[in-house]
């Protein structure tokens, strides 16, 4: 961060609220010239397209930061300005995308309880700083994939995680990622292959931020089969995968893992396709023991709180 800003706690929720205080934090700060508030040297600043600008300007407009000349140009005001103030930074809002990581990550934590538990609009919108319509629109998505169950009035209710469920799940990826490589043996990029052993061999040795998963999106966007990879997209593979990485944050697992990732990619490297396939399975139906070890710890652990009660 510039020498110029501070942290501040300014989380808009959405694109407009953000262009609207990046505008006044650097109008306050005389860091924002006249010349520079055109709309589309502003759309091109922000990368956004004009909709949520001309909103954030009007508003802008309405409390004097910003005033409209006769001939429609916008002109800051200098009244406005304090150039000894630090520039306030103001935080980039989340993605759609960036949300459904957030509420997943939510599920993940609700899932893992002995007994289903309700996510509340209310409170996840205080905890996270976003309105309430957000966390519904992601939590409907949720709701529509099956990942969750939408009660009326009561809430949006996570069911336990079971262990077959899981299994299930593991079953059924097993199958789909097994034909990826049978159809993606010709269409590996064997230097994207050996750029992911690069960073799995530092794994390997313990470097927790050096855990790389993408091997398995390699295989399932080199099986040039678009079916395959809306399963991986879709929203129950998406919650499993941010479950493992849950489960999976000790340096043994780390290690573990990057392992395992190593010899799919060294048979993949080699062509030797009936190895690398072996590898891959024992791989995925490994990671059954680790969300078995994180199921029984966490729900312990609400036992343990509950003297031993849990409520249905």
């Amino acid at each position: 961060m510039a020498g110029n800003e501070r942290e501040e706690n300014l989380k808009p929720s959405n694109m407009t609220a953000y262009i609207k205080q990046d505008l006044m934090s650097r109008i306050g700060s005389g860091l924002l010239d006249s010349a520079d508030l055109s709309l589309h040297a502003l759309a091109a600043y922000y990368r956004v397209s004009i909709t949520p600008l001309r909103t954030a300007i009007n508003e802008l407009v309405a409390t004097g930061f910003i005033t409209k000349l006769p001939n429609r140009r916008l002109q800051v005001n200098p009244g406005k300005a304090r150039p000894t103030e630090p520039r306030k930074a103001v935080a980039v809002p989340p993605t759609p995308r960036d949300w459904d990581e957030v509420l997943i990550k939510e599920v993940v934590h609700a899932s893992l309880s002995p007994s289903s538990a309700y996510l509340r609009e209310d409170t996840l919108s205080k905890k996270l700083g976003v309105g309430r319509s957000i966390i519904r629109q992601v939590l409907s998505r949720f709701a529509g994939a099956g990942l969750i169950e939408h009660i009326p009035r009561r809430g949006w209710l996570a069911h336990p995680l079971g262990v077959e469920d899981m299994r299930a799940y593991l079953a059924v990826r097993e199958t789909l990622e097994l034909k990826a490589l049978k159809l993606a043996r010709m269409r590996l990029d064997m230097v994207e292959l050996e750029r992911i052993r690069i960073i799995c061999k530092s794994g390997a040795k313990g470097n927790l931020t050096d855990f790389d998963n993408s091997i398995h999106e390699c295989i399932i966007n080199a099986s040039g089969n678009r079916y395959i990879r809306q399963f991986f997209q879709q929203y129950v593979a998406r919650y499993y995968t941010e479950l493992f990485y849950f489960a999976a944050p000790e340096t043994a697992v780390v290690e573990e893992m990057s392992n395992e990732h190593l010899g799919i990619i060294d048979a993949l490297l080699e062509r030797r396709w009936l190895q690398a396939e072996k590898l891959l399975s024992a791989h995925i139906f490994g990671q059954a023991l680790v969300l078995t070890k994180l199921l029984e710890k966490e729900q312990g652990e609400v036992r343990g709180r509950s003297g031993g009660k849990v409520r249905n």
